[in-house]
């Protein structure tokens, strides 16, 4: 990615924090995307703590397919089992400044259909 690409990334993430932030409550679902991977952590910005978190690389998913999209889902629904286990049901959805459609969607998808609220 290109110095520009990132400094505009920088520019929305900065502009979506001002209004996403995470309870004690209700936590805050946030996704990071590099290019091979997905990374989802739900965090309790009250306290600073991360109360669960989930990524394509944890060696309990045993992922079947390469395809970054179906990863993504894969992880959605883990977080969510994840978090419905901790008890959480109800999180506000952090898209970390990317654009709300591929690997991001599916992953919210994921997570909405495994049971999470937001």
């Amino acid at each position: 990615m290109s110095k520009k690409t990132i400094l505009k990334r920088v520019k929305i993430k900065k502009r979506i924090r001002k209004v996403v932030f995470g309870t004690n409550d209700k936590p805050r679902l946030t996704v990071f995307r590099s290019n091979k991977e997905i990374y989802a952590q739900i965090i309790d910005d009250t306290s600073s703590k991360t109360i669960v978190a989930s990524s394509s690389k944890d060696k309990d998913l045993k992922l079947k397919t390469t395809n970054k999209i179906e990863v993504s889902k894969i992880v959605g629904d883990s977080i969510a089992k994840k978090a419905l286990k901790a008890g959480i049901k109800n999180v506000s959805f952090d898209r970390n400044g990317y654009l709300y459609h591929g690997r991001v969607k599916s992953l919210a998808d994921g997570a909405r259909e495994a049971g999470l609220n937001f």
